[in-house]
This record gives C-alpha cells, structure tokens and sequence, in this order.
C-alpha cells in the first residue's frame, strides 16, 4: 500500500459524485466511503465507513444544486464529522462556492454571506480550502486559514486555441467591469482583443447592458465570466455585441448554475456555444446543442495531490 492511499482520503458530497469519482481516478486512489442520509424531518446525517484517524481527508462538494442549503450544510457535518474522527487535516474542496455574491454591502441593512460562509467552515473544521473561481478574489482573505484558489481560465483557452481561429479575429469580452481584469488575463493568453460592457442590475438576476467600451465590428467575441445563472445578462450581453457589429459570439463561465429558463434562453439566444466546466453537474441531457462541458478533474486532482504532497499550486499554472 502506497503512503497515498494510507494517508489521503477523498470523500465526495451528494451534489457531484461524479466528479469526485474523476478525481479519484487521476489520482489512483478509491473513492472512500461516506454514509450521507437524511432524517425524516430533513436533517442530515453523515457517517464515514473508514477509519480517517490521522489521514488527510479531502472533501469534494459543490456548494450548488436543487438545495444549496442542503449542499452547504452537508459539508459542515462532514467536516465535524471528519474532525472528531481525529482526522490529521480537513481540507475542504469546493467546487462552487455559494453565497458568494453577496460579498459586500452594496446596499444598507445587507448580509455578507460569503464570510458568514467562510466563518461556517471554519468554525466547523476545515484546516484548508480549496476553491474554484470565487466570484470575488477578496473573498479569500475572509478566510484565517489557507485557501488555494484555482481557475479553469487555462481549460477555456486551451479549447478556443483548438479553434484554429486568427487572433486578430477575436476579442475577449468582458460582461461587466468587476470581471475586466480576468478578461485581460484570458486576452492575453489569447493574444486577442479586448471589451468590456456596463451593467446595471435593476433587481436579482436581472441585468441592463448599459455601455460597450471597445471595437467588436466584424470580431468573434467571447464573453467570459465566472458563473451563469438564469443566462439572461448573459444573452443580452450576447445581443448587445450583435448590435454592435459582432460576427460570432460564444460565452464561457466556470460554473453552469443554470436555474430557471437559463437551457431555454441559450438555446433561443444568438450565442454559437457556451462553455462551462464539471463543478455543477450539468444533466446529460442538457449537454446537447449549445452547452459544452470540460472536466475540471485533472486540474482538481493535481491541487490535492500538491496540497497533500506540500508542493506549490503556483507550479500548476506556470
């Protein structure tokens, strides 16, 4: 038996199996064995079938799905569990982070639930976090403990470079200006042009496209963000950049939230592809048509096995 499968331990939530399964498998190591059941008043139990005594457990959960509360509080019970377990290390791998829009006060009388978040995950155990495109990169230093933060920004450059397009055809196009400077990094790994729109957001999932700051005329345009929810800034920002002359338009978004009439909305928009990634599952039935999905396991599994091994996650973007 090799010191990784005697000293690391992955266990997967019941938001995304799937992808925990993937990890397992780049790593080599099975998928430890959880028992996650609810209570007929809907509280939930969690109970690991292994010993974790002095191991480095690594718990997969996307904060995200039909009940995002279930998710987040699955997690919290896991990581007690694991903690009283005498677990030697807790680290927390979350796919999705939720809550993390409201990571300030934009208005009096308002939460900042991505540090009621945090705090929630500390205070239950977690010794590390690793976390995948945070809507904010300040929500980080809510943490007093370490966080990896991660981005599936090189899978999406990696799949438009497969395009064979020329890059002076292209322009990376920023939905909003909290995302200009991703968009600037995603341009520079493109070598493409860059825009960047103004939203307003008159109420929860609404959105106005206010202003276009850069030439799209005749440009293939990519608007980059880091989740999609209801897709309806997302494709009226689409339509926005076919106003303006736009000769094609694809999206991609790290997490595929996909709530309401967000499938219906991209099917119907003027959007040639969107691309998400594997930290929201996304029903195979919906992987049709418009809607690409990459695996993020690879890049997951090798964070772990750093994290595990004390080697630089830096290195993974160098």
């Amino acid at each position: 038996m090799t010191e990784m499968t005697k000293n690391m331990a992955v266990f997967s939530g019941s938001v995304n199996p799937e992808l925990a399964n993937q990890i397992v498998d780049q790593l080599g190591i099975p998928l430890g064995s959880v028992r996650l059941e609810k209570f007929a008043n809907g509280e939930i139990y969690a109970k690991y079938n292994q010993s974790v005594r002095g191991c480095d457990v690594f718990l997969v959960q996307s904060v995200a799905g039909g009940n995002v509360n279930d998710a987040l509080m699955e997690l919290l019970i896991m990581i007690d569990a694991a903690k009283r377990a005498s677990a030697r290390s807790i680290t927390a791998v979350i796919t999705h982070f939720a809550y993390a829009r409201q990571e300030r006060k934009a208005a009096p009388r308002e939460p900042i639930t991505a540090k009621l978040v945090a705090d929630l995950l500390q205070v239950a155990g977690a010794s590390n976090i690793i976390a995948v495109d945070l809507h904010a990169d300040p929500i980080q230093g809510f943490f007093d403990i370490p966080v990896n933060h991660m981005t599936a920004m090189p899978l999406f450059v990696d799949y438009f470079k497969r395009k064979g397009w020329d890059p002076a055809q292209v322009s990376v196009v920023s939905p909003d200006v909290g995302r200009a400077k991703a968009a600037k990094k995603f341009q520079t790994l493109l070598d493409s042009d860059i825009a960047i729109m103004h939203k307003d957001r008159p109420r929860h999932n609404q959105a106005e496209i206010t202003a276009l700051i850069g030439d799209v005329t005749d440009k293939i345009c990519i608007l980059n963000d880091d989740m999609i929810d209801t897709a309806g800034s997302l494709c009226a920002a689409a339509e926005t950049l076919k106003a303006k002359g736009a000769r094609e338009v694809y999206a991609c978004a790290t997490h595929g939230i996909f709530s309401g009439p967000a499938f219906d909305r991209i099917q119907n928009s003027c959007i040639e592809e969107v691309i998400v990634t594997n930290t929201i599952p996304v029903p195979v039935e919906r992987q049709v048509g418009k809607i690409k999905v990459l695996s993020i396991a690879p890049l997951m599994a090798e964070t772990i096995k750093n994290v595990y091994s004390n080697n630089s996650v830096a290195a993974l973007f160098a």
